[in-house]
């Protein structure tokens, strides 16, 4: 009894102190990486024409990818894969995907942040691991922990980062044994952040419809109808990666092409709110203001990019196409708008990533308490209705949606 109590204290111990570490290098860099997105957004917005520099951009990042990781892409699937137990990652990952997202972020391609925190933080945690010789049953634990604290400094939400890298790796097995480590050095990072004036994303502000049985009904058709979309945005990201590297193999003509479309297509819809994270837009939603094609180009937006090679991940996209969506048709379905847009944030964002319990604590991390039965119920829907599909072709569904059953099944 004894033997084992003292077990139980020294991991306690042990992850505490590492957690700390982690928190504290992954809530520098994540803080870092956010000053620099800001500055170069803002930076971006007061100059367009940086734009026509985009297909340089492209290239210059297939040309840093050749040189620094000739050995396979460097991507949120690897670090998945890594935290598995299944992969490596360079320490050169770091400095690549930073540079790579700043760029693609000054340019004005459609990318998010909260990939590349993910692949900064994971790549963090790894290497963390590996210098102090980690077995790997902790390996993967310390590789998630630098998740979370990278993803807490970028976004401000503690609580969601440590669940989300806890559940991200395998759907339906959440690793319990990794909750403290996680929870301990977002945590942390998340005040590291808050040190370097780093305010988190709260829509506080968001007008909600009075719950009854009526609005709960038109939460759930909501969500099935984004868990739709975030089937289709998953598909389109895949089927257009899969093709485009068949007609354009050549990564630097793929890079300079889709550069030049982004351009295209930038003067052809006449608005520049599809380049960057667009969280502006994302603001207007809330507040009840969208345009009704606004999800759909910003898809199209986002594939190009991601198949041009640019970084920074499609979270944040799925934040734009979910909560601009939900706006218009929930307004359509006789909810408040705002509170159709708040919605579509949580219900797309689960149905990309499946992950309903970080789903959960991001809209109360988000939007706070009052209508949070309603969102845990839409949560639930769009990760059953979202079937097999996710952004994330390294995450295995370990259990069906839909019954008990054992399926071990990688997503489509």
């Amino acid at each position: 009894m004894l033997n084992r109590s003292f077990n139980y204290i020294k991991t306690l111990l042990k992850w505490i102190a590492l957690a700390l570490i982690t928190g504290l290098l992954g809530g520098v860099i994540g803080s870092v990486f956010h000053k620099c997105i800001t500055y170069v957004t803002n930076v971006r917005m007061q100059n367009t024409w940086v734009i026509y520099l985009l297909p340089i951009g492209g290239i210059i990042i297939a040309l840093m990818y050749t040189i620094l990781a000739p050995k396979g892409k460097i991507d949120t699937n690897r670090v998945i894969r890594s935290a598995g137990g299944d992969e490596k990652i360079p320490i050169v990952m770091i400095p690549l995907v930073f540079v790579s997202t700043v760029v693609t972020h000054f340019l004005g391609g459609s990318a998010g942040r909260e990939g590349a925190a993910l692949q900064l933080g994971g790549c963090m945690g790894y290497n963390f691991g590996k210098m102090f010789k980690f077995k790997s049953d902790n390996m993967h634990t310390v590789v998630m922990a630098g998740m979370s604290s990278v993803f807490a400094a970028l976004f401000g939400t503690p609580v969601t980062a440590a669940i989300f890298s806890v559940e991200v790796i395998s759907v339906g097995i959440m690793h319990y044994s990794s909750l403290v480590p996680c929870l301990i050095s977002s945590v942390v990072a998340y005040g590291v952040s808050q040190a370097f004036g780093i305010a988190p994303e709260v829509f506080d502000f968001v007008a909600f419809n009075d719950i009854s049985s009526m609005v709960v009904i038109k939460a759930i058709i909501l969500a099935v109808l984004c868990a739709v979309i975030s089937i289709a945005f998953c598909s389109s990201i895949k089927l257009s990666e899969k093709y485009m590297k068949k007609l354009m193999p050549n990564i630097y003509i793929r890079a300079a092409v889709g550069g030049l479309v982004i351009i295209a297509l930038t003067f052809i819809v006449g608005s520049y709110d599809y380049n960057g994270a667009g969280m502006d837009v994302v603001e207007r939603a809330m507040h009840g203001n969208a345009k009704p094609e606004a999800f759909a180009l910003k898809i199209l937006f986002t594939d190009i990019t991601v198949v041009a090679g640019f970084n920074g991940g499609e979270i944040v996209p799925s934040f734009f196409i979910g909560s601009t969506f939900g706006c218009i048709v929930g307004g359509l379905m006789g909810l408040n708008p705002g509170f159709g847009a708040a919605i579509g944030f949580v219900a797309l964002f689960c149905g990309v990533v499946n992950c309903p319990v970080a789903s959960m604590m991001l809209s109360v991390e988000i939007f706070g308490t009052q209508a949070f039965a309603v969102f845990a119920i839409v949560c639930a829907v769009s990760y059953m209705m979202s079937g097999r599909y996710g952004i994330y072709n390294s995450q295995k569904i370990i259990f069906s949606k839909t019954s008990e059953t054992y399926i071990n099944k990688y997503t489509n």
